[in-house]
């Protein structure tokens, strides 16, 4: 089923889906603004399934027993390696 509707674009973006459209890359406008839609679709299905598997693994881990933690000792860097990162491209 195919539903019409009225947006808006700025020029930039109205440029840019009617070039596509007239290279022969998209069939019209509306194909151009189909596909852009199935990326953030995707993009969304993906960022929900990373976060599912986060959420499982958090819990995961919260289930050990304490014996089996691994301790983070004075020597683990990983956070200050992280911020330094981090730091380095805020300076940039």
């Amino acid at each position: 089923m195919t539903v019409k509707t009225s947006i808006s674009f700025t020029d930039r973006h109205h440029k840019f889906a009617n070039e596509k459209a007239g290279e022969g890359i998209f069939t019209s406008v509306s194909g151009v603004v189909a596909a852009g839609i199935e990326l953030v679709m995707q993009d969304e299905a993906e960022r929900e399934a990373a976060l599912v598997a986060m959420t499982d693994t958090i819990k995961r881990r919260m289930e050990l027993p304490r014996e089996e933690w691994i301790e983070m000792g004075r020597h683990d860097d990983v956070f200050a390696r992280a911020k330094a990162r981090l730091d380095a491209k805020v300076k940039s």
